[in-house]
């Protein structure tokens, strides 16, 4: 079967190795554009451009998917098209071109967090139990019916990360075995059902930790924003980079962000209990251990995060 394989960032790399490993013909790869990456804003390939780059297999790059563009994908005359977080929508006219349609590979167990940042909102919202979908596409957002599900359990140390690299893998299997499926005849996809909730995109904003929440609510915060946008609070006017907080829930009780020193562990007060600082990175400065930096502070206990 002849696959149009559409992804752009690192966590879609496996699922176009799956399908490769499975013995699809994939005979072109729509990605996004090239952007600057570092403080040199050098051009740099999308992790899937790069893999497909590797694989010899003739790149599509577009930002977004137009007449031009659907001219390209129906001259690679692909059976069906497999989507897995590609970062564009995808019109009417480009859903038509493959006989078998599109199927997106998608981190949620849904209709539960249809957009964006699925595995991001779930640790969040502090769910247990999260998975991956493969769904037809539809022009609505997410709203395709179900092909596969599979379950996977948020540990309590995960981070949207950590989760999202889990998925990624165990996805890429799913998707490989839904197209199988397709392609045998055997597919057989349902409606969606149960609850339906929202996943925007995350902004640097949402990376911002509330101290007068308490300790279990920040913590999944700065799981879920770890590594993008990043966990952050203000310190005298500078915004000040947090990897992920532990629970201190046998220190004593601190005012919402006041700092103090427990033996070597950095206290955070919250709206509940303290939470430990394990990492932070200063304005201008190099990310360092929470000590290591307390050490580097006149009076710890004067010390207040906004």
């Amino acid at each position: 079967m002849r696959v149009l394989f559409a992804g752009t960032p690192a966590v879609a790399v496996p699922s176009l190795d799956a399908l490769i490993d499975a013995g699809f013909d994939v005979v072109a790869v729509l990605t996004r554009p090239d952007a600057p990456l570092g403080r040199k804003r050098v051009l740099t390939p999308s992790p899937v451009a790069a893999r497909a780059a590797e694989l010899g297999i003739e790149l599509i790059h577009a930002a977004k998917v137009d007449a031009e563009v659907t001219a390209r994908i129906a001259a690679a005359a692909p059976d069906v098209a497999a989507i897995v977080a590609y970062g564009g929508l995808i019109p009417r006219a480009a859903l038509d071109v493959p006989r078998h349609g599109w199927v997106n590979l998608h981190f949620s167990l849904l209709p539960a967090w249809r957009g964006a940042a699925p595995v991001q909102r779930a640790v969040i919202a502090g769910d247990d139990v999260t998975g991956a979908v493969t769904f037809r596409l539809e022009e609505g957002l997410d709203t395709g019916p179900i092909f596969g599900t599979l379950t996977e359990t948020v540990q309590p140390g995960d981070t949207a990360g950590i989760l999202l690299d889990r998925l990624s893998h165990s996805g890429a299997i799913l998707l490989a075995q839904t197209l199988s499926a397709i392609n045998a005849g055997k597919a057989v996809a349902l409606p969606q059902h149960g609850e339906v909730s929202l996943a925007p995109k995350l902004g640097l904003e949402d990376g911002r930790l509330d101290w007068r929440q308490p300790a279990l609510a920040i913590g999944r915060r700065a799981r879920g924003v770890t590594p993008e946008p990043g966990a952050w609070t203000m310190l005298e006017g500078q915004r000040i980079k947090l990897d992920p907080v532990q629970p201190a829930r046998e220190a004593a009780a601190l005012p919402p962000g006041q700092l103090a020193m427990d033996g070597k562990r950095v206290l955070v007060g919250t709206g509940s209990h303290p939470v430990e600082l394990t990492r932070i990175q200063p304005a201008g400065k190099k990310m360092m251990a929470a000590a290591d930096w307390a050490r580097g502070q006149a009076t710890l206990e004067s010390v207040v995060f906004e």
